[in-house]
């Protein structure tokens, strides 16, 4: 009797240590880009994300509309061979625009929204205008 009870007592003391059993489901998984919002929001003030976007006069295309002189760069770093109208498919768009902003690296991306536009001080103002979209709580930034 006397070890029955120091039993139950054993028992009850376990139960009352054992922590709450928290269920984690995952219902949907797919990869991460880190670059997504941010490449939402600088095709928004590009092209408002169409792809198929040709600005005439600055001779740039596609959804972040890229001009010659970067995809001769992209093209000379990355022994690439693309041409302008390559840059209507978004998929090489973004490889071309991915290439530059993970060379600078995500934890920076102000730096990577301005040097997207150019350099010095009017960077500035468009970093603002994509700003205004990553900022948006609202904002899908899923490409």
């Amino acid at each position: 009797m006397k070890t029955t009870f120091i039993i139950f007592l054993l028992l009850i003391s376990l139960r009352a240590a054992a922590p709450n059993i928290i269920e984690l489901c995952i219902l949907q998984n797919g990869p991460i880009n880190p670059f997504d919002k941010i490449i939402r929001a600088v095709g928004m003030v590009e092209s408002k994300c169409n792809p198929q976007a040709i600005n005439e006069t600055e001779g740039a295309f596609g959804y972040f509309q890229i001009r010659g002189i970067r995809l001769l760069d992209y093209n000379q770093r990355t022994k690439s061979h693309y041409k302008l109208a390559d840059m209507l498919d978004f998929n090489i768009a973004k490889r071309v625009f991915l290439y530059y902003a993970s060379k600078i690296g995500i934890e920076n991306s102000d730096k990577i929204i301005r040097r997207w536009n150019g350099s010095g001080s009017l960077t500035y103002q468009y970093l603002k205008k994509v700003s205004v979209y990553l900022n948006n709580p609202q904002f899908n930034g899923s490409t």
